[in-house]
């Protein structure tokens, strides 16, 4: 998991080449786990975690929108795929070609 992370982190502003479901769902699963915690925890604990969500927020989003356009073109599509809200969805899940 970790080196799965690492790596995405390595290639953040690299948009060409592939990446696998597993590097993407990571990086969503960093960026979307303190909201949902925010809303399990209440309280001042609660809105720390998502303090510190939004942080590592802002400084994830180029690298997971780099993994997600490496995503699309690992399932043979455009990169310009990530823009179309459903459909890019059922691309980043569908296996590798």
């Amino acid at each position: 998991m970790f080196e799965s992370i690492q790596f995405s982190l390595k290639r953040a502003t690299d948009f060409s080449g592939k990446s696998g479901r597993r590097e993407l769902l990571y990086l969503l699963a960093m960026l979307y786990a303190p909201p949902i915690l925010d809303a399990l925890i209440p309280g001042f604990i609660g809105s720390l975690i998502s303090l510190i969500g939004g942080v590592i927020g802002i400084f994830l989003i180029i690298p997971t929108l780099a993994c997600a356009v490496r995503r699309m073109h690992d399932v043979g599509k455009s990169g310009w795929f990530v823009l179309i809200p459903i459909y890019n969805l059922v691309l980043l899940l569908s296996p590798s070609k």
